[in-house]
């Protein structure tokens, strides 16, 4: 039941605000908006292992066919190195020269903006293009992505025997690729160690030199075949007019061995006369990733498998992304099967981080635990039951604030509560220490419980104040600190000064509104009497 308290005076903010919210209807409700905040929080927020970091980079490619790589690096990459060092903001640049390619990979100082040092890079490019050689392609830029360049869940898939050729098992996980691709949150999908189908020409030199031929003709005449040129038509036996008419150029073995690549004395000399054509994998690629399986407690003979990384788009959640993977697996593993397609998951990040954030999830509640039974030794199981609801209040604010700035619950965000979480109870620990003493204080008979409330909290608020105040800017340089080390640990400075203010204010509201509810005034007989005694001598 409530009272007036009007009378009662406060000087800090504590006192205002154990005075407001003591007798608040709104008090009650309030706590439980804030955990059921908290809650949902937790559950909404992104959850990763690590958290992210801003990598700024990217590489300038430019091509110049038949330079050495002396040249490459004379005229190409020694240019481009110097202008580029005039961007602000680029820690490193480094350049590789080869046969016809020349390559330059910048590095920004880890923090700068993404997207500005990608359009300062192009900026810079575009505008020294005079400096290139004559014969030098126009530079392909190619961004650093370190959010989407990270998978998530990666899946090995391998022929279950040998019917099917490395070929058709490339053409079956890529219409996998294009089916998880289509998922919500899933932004980069690539192969590794694929062998794609294409027609293999093995000239015999012998051949080409008793025709008096050369390469040059021969892939001329295979480069006019690949090219779909539109069939441009006007006249058409059903009256309808047909503009362009586009097929397959190449449609088997045949349509290549009778490529016409030469004349000699007036008869046509084909491809199929100085080479083999055959249709299979393209063997001129010497990437092969291979697959050792755990079959009867023995691991299986290598045998090739194509690995398909999938990656998530920042800022989304790796837990349900991977979960949305794997269902879509499952529905998807039948079908496989009477393919002769098999597919292990060899990474599951979600599983990673959900485990990682569960785990210490874990120790922050047997932590709130220790600290609970410690309370219960030193003050009673009252003041500790009240203290111990402090902490979650807490953290329901600190979550709720991370999710608005677009955190992630990663092992260092949970790191920053557990390392501020001695500090979380600091003042709700002083307030119910101090009400405890003002209880049992001799001239606490003649006081209303509320405003013994009211008076012991208002009494420790500045102090208080001073030292979470302290502890604050002890933690404000971290934010300051560069490199890698700094963007790791950005969530500590981040995170826990707003826990210590929520801690505050969590103190100074519902420790003396569950204080006035749970404890009571101790019976001081002994004290009654004496007063009662000095009464009737007096």
């Amino acid at each position: 039941m409530s009272r007036d308290i009007s009378h009662i005076k406060v000087t800090d903010i504590a006192g205002r605000l154990a005075k407001s919210f003591i007798y608040s209807p709104l008090t009650a409700v309030l706590a439980i908006f804030l955990l059921a905040l908290g809650y949902l929080a937790l559950q909404i927020t992104p959850r990763e292992e690590d958290p992210q970091i801003a990598i700024s980079g990217g590489s300038v490619i430019v091509a110049l066919p038949g330079a050495s790589p002396q040249e490459v690096e004379n005229v190409i990459i020694k240019p481009l190195e110097r202008k580029l060092r005039e961007i602000s903001g680029v820690e490193h640049i480094y350049g590789i020269a080869t046969d016809n390619v020349g390559i330059v990979n910048v590095m920004y100082h880890i923090g700068e903006n993404r997207e500005d040092s990608n359009l300062k890079l192009y900026d810079k490019v575009m505008q020294n293009m005079d400096l290139l050689p004559k014969g030098a392609s126009e530079p392909l830029l190619k961004p650093f992505d370190i959010d989407i360049d990270v998978p998530i869940v990666t899946l090995a898939f391998y022929a279950k025997d040998d019917r099917v050729s490395q070929s058709e098992l490339f053409n079956i996980v890529r219409g996998v690729q294009y089916e998880l691709n289509s998922i919500e949150n899933v932004s980069k999908t690539t192969l590794v160690g694929e062998r794609r189908e294409q027609f293999n020409v093995q000239v015999d030199l012998f051949k080409l030199s008793g025709y008096n031929l050369s390469m040059g003709q021969i892939m001329g005449s295979l480069k006019a075949l690949a090219a779909n040129v539109p069939d441009v038509k006007a006249d058409v036996a059903d009256g309808s007019i047909t503009v362009f008419g586009i097929r397959n150029a190449i449609e088997s073995v045949d349509d290549v061995k009778n490529v016409i690549v030469a004349s000699y004395m007036g008869s046509p000399i084909y491809l199929k006369d100085v080479a083999t054509v055959t249709l299979g994998s393209d063997i001129q690629n010497k990437q092969e990733a291979q697959l050792s399986r755990l079959i009867d407690d023995k691991l299986s003979n290598p045998q090739s498998q194509i690995t398909l990384n999938i990656s998530k788009l920042k800022g989304t959640n790796a837990v349900t992304v991977s979960e949305s993977l794997v269902q879509r697996l499952d529905e998807l593993k039948d079908e496989l099967s009477a393919k002769g397609v098999g597919y292990i998951l060899t990474r599951d990040y979600g599983v990673r981080a959900d485990e990682a954030v569960n785990e210490l999830v874990s120790h922050l509640l047997i932590t709130i635990i220790i600290i609970a039974i410690v309370l219960v030794i030193a003050l009673g199981w009252r003041e500790s039951l009240i203290v111990t609801f402090t902490v979650p209040a807490i953290l329901a604010i600190t979550l709720f604030v991370a999710y608005l700035t677009d955190q992630t619950i990663n092992r260092i965000t949970l790191f920053a509560f557990l390392l501020s979480l001695g500090l979380l109870v600091d003042a709700a620990i002083i307030v119910i220490e101090n009400i405890h003493r003002h209880l049992h204080s001799h001239d606490a008979i003649d006081k209303p419980k509320d405003e013994i409330m009211i008076e012991a909290t208002d009494e420790i608020g500045a102090p208080t104040n001073v030292a979470t105040v302290a502890i604050i800017l002890t933690m404000v340089p971290m934010a300051f600190v560069g490199g890698m080390m700094g963007e790791f640990m950005k969530p500590i400075p981040y995170n826990v000064p707003v826990a210590l203010f929520a801690s505050l204010a969590v103190a100074y509201i519902f420790t003396p509104y569950l204080a006035n509810k749970m404890l009571k005034k101790p019976k001081m007989h002994h004290h009654q009497h004496s007063a009662k005694s000095d009464k009737e001598l007096s």
